[in-house]
């Protein structure tokens, strides 16, 4: 697949949701202070994103 979320731990300690996109990051997420914090992130983007207007 080509594209994916993933949850990591930043040099904080803190975790990420990343969007990857052939290997390369294209956004990610606020740091959370645990793994379940990152993943409701992730949940909420999948839900509420492709409703979600674009702006110029």
């Amino acid at each position: 697949m080509a594209h994916k979320f993933v949850i990591e731990q930043n040099k904080a300690g803190e975790y990420v949701a990343k969007f990857k996109f052939n290997s390369e990051v294209i956004f990610w997420t606020e740091g959370y202070s645990s793994k379940a914090g990152a993943q409701n992130a992730i949940d909420s983007i999948k839900k509420n994103g492709p409703g979600a207007d674009t702006e110029d």
